[in-house]
C-alpha cells in the first residue's frame, strides 16, 4: 500500500462528507435530532444533529475502495515476542458502524449514560476480537513491558476512554472535528513510518472525513456531528494508534499517542477530577471543559477554536518530530545522541510551556482579573479580601456567570 492511496482515501472521504452532510442535516431536522440550546452547549439556535452519519459514510466508501482486508502488524509488536499479527479490516468497520448507531440514537432520544457506555464497550470488543490489541508497550529509557494476559483489557479500555474525551471536545463549533483532523493526520505521518500502512490509511481518511463534514460545522455551525460523529472519531483514532504505533516495539508507542491527543485528554482528565472532587458523577455532563472556561472569560467561539487547534498542531509537531529527528537508534538497544536529544528536550519544553500558558494564563489568571473586576462593579464595597476568596471559590466549584 502506497502513501499515494491513502492521500487519495482522505481526499475522496473529504469529498464524501462534503456531498453527504447537507443530507444528513436534512434527515435530522425531519426525524427531530435536534440540539436544543441549554447551560451545557453553546449552540445559540436548535440546530440538526446526526453529522456523524455523514462521516461513517465517507468512512465507509473510502476504507472499502483503499484499506486492505487484512492490516499486517509488524513482527515482535502482536503476540509472542517474535511473531507478527493481523488485525481484520471488517471488524474496523463493525465496530464503527455500532458505535455510530448508538451514538445516532443518543442524538435523538438521550440514552442512559450506562447504556451508551455499553455501547462502547461493544464496539471496542468487536475489533480487540479482530485483532487489534496491544500487548506490550516499549518507554523510552524504560524498556519493554509485557501485558499479553491483560492487553485486550487495557485496548477497550483505551478506545472507550478516547471516545469520550472526543466526546467531551465536541462543546464549540468546529472543535471536535478540527482537533481530530489535525490527530489523523499526525498518526497517518507516523504510521506509513513505522510501516503500517493499512493504519496509516485509515488515520488519513479519517482525518479527511472530519474536514469535509468541518465545512458545514465551523462557526456559525448549520449541523452538529453529535455523539454519533465524535465517539465514532474517537473510536476510529484509537483504532489507529492502536495498530499504527501501540503495537510497536518503537520507544515512542505510547508517548506519541499521548502526545497527539494531549489535548482532548487534558479537558476530558481537568473535568473527571473536577466532578470527583465535588462528588458528582463523572458521567455527569457540566460547563467545565476549556471551551466553556474560555466563553467565559470573553473569548469568541472562533478565537477558542484557533487557540485549541493551535495548541494540538503544537503538540502533535512534537509527536512527529519525536519519530522523525534521529535522537536515538530505531532498534534495540536504542542508544540515544546527545545533541539531538537537546533538540528534543527544547522542543518539549517549548511545548509544555505554551501548554501552561494556555491553560494558566489564558484560562485562570485572565478569567480571575476579569471576574475580579466584574465584582468590583457589582459590589463596589466589598473589600480585595473579600473578592479574592469569592473568586478563587467560583474557579473551584465553576459556578458562576460569564464575564462580560
Amino acid at each position: 500500500m502506497r502513501i499515494e492511496d491513502a492521500v487519495l482515501a482522505f481526499v475522496v472521504a473529504m469529498a464524501i462528507a462534503v456531498v453527504l452532510t447537507p443530507a444528513t442535516r436534512l434527515l435530522a431536522r425531519r426525524a427531530g435530532a435536534m440540539a436544543m440550546p441549554n447551560e451545557r452547549g453553546l449552540a445559540q439556535v436548535p440546530t440538526p444533529q446526526w453529522g456523524g452519519l455523514a462521516i461513517l459514510i465517507a468512512v465507509m466508501v473510502a476504507a472499502a475502495i483503499w484499506m486492505p482486508a487484512t492490516i499486517h502488524l509488524p513482527h515482535t509488536a502482536h503476540g509472542p515476542r517474535g511473531s507478527g499479527g493481523t488485525v481484520h479490516t471488517w471488524t474496523i468497520l463493525l465496530g464503527a458502524l455500532v458505535i455510530t448507531l448508538v451514538g445516532a440514537l443518543d442524538d435523538y432520544h438521550e440514552l442512559h449514560p450506562l447504556l451508551k457506555l455499553a455501547g462502547q464497550i461493544a464496539a471496542a470488543v468487536i475489533v480487540v476480537e479482530g485483532g487489534a490489541v496491544v500487548t506490550d508497550i516499549t518507554l523510552p529509557i524504560l524498556g519493554n513491558f509485557q501485558f499479553p494476559n491483560a492487553g485486550g483489557v487495557l485496548t477497550v479500555i483505551w478506545l472507550v476512554g478516547l471516545m469520550n474525551v472526543v466526546n467531551f471536545s465536541d462543546g464549540v463549533d468546529g472543535l471536535a472535528a478540527g482537533l481530530c483532523a489535525i490527530d489523523g493526520i499526525a498518526f497517518a505521518v507516523i504510521a506509513f513510518n513505522l510501516g503500517v500502512a493499512g493504519a496509516g490509511t485509515l488515520a488519513a481518511l479519517t482525518a479527511g472525513a472530519a474536514i469535509g463534514f468541518l465545512f458545514y460545522n465551523f462557526h456559525p455551525a448549520s449541523i452538529f456531528m453529535g455523539d454519533s460523529g465524535a465517539n465514532l472519531l474517537g473510536y476510529l483514532l484509537g483504532v489507529a494508534a492502536v495498530i499504527g504505533s501501540l503495537t510497536t516495539n518503537v520507544v515512542v508507542a505510547l508517548v506519541v499517542p499521548l502526545v497527539i491527543l494531549a489535548v482532548p485528554f487534558l479537558d476530558g482528565g481537568f473535568v473527571i477530577a473536577k466532578r470527583l472532587k465535588y462528588r458528582r458523577s463523572p458521567l455527569r455532563a457540566d460547563a467545565n471543559h476549556f471551551h466553556h472556561r474560555m466563553a467565559r472569560i470573553g473569548f469568541s467561539q472562533r478565537r477558542t477554536v484557533a487557540y485549541l487547534y493551535g495548541w494540538s498542531l503544537l503538540l502533535a509537531g512534537v509527536a512527529v518530530a519525536l519519530r522523525f529527528v534521529p535522537y536515538h537508534d530505531h532498534r534495540a538497544p536504542f542508544h540515544y545522541h546527545p545533541g539531538w536529544v537537546i533538540l528534543m528536550a527544547v522542543l518539549a519544553v517549548l511545548a509544555v510551556a505554551a501548554s501552561v500558558y494556555l491553560v494558566y494564563v489564558l484560562e485562570i489568571l485572565k478569567w480571575g482579573t476579569g471576574r475580579s473586576r466584574e465584582l468590583k462593579r457589582i459590589e463596589p464595597d466589598t473589600s480585595e479580601h473579600e473578592i479574592e476568596a469569592q473568586v478563587r471559590q467560583d474557579f473551584e466549584t465553576g459556578e458562576f456567570e460569564r464575564v462580560p
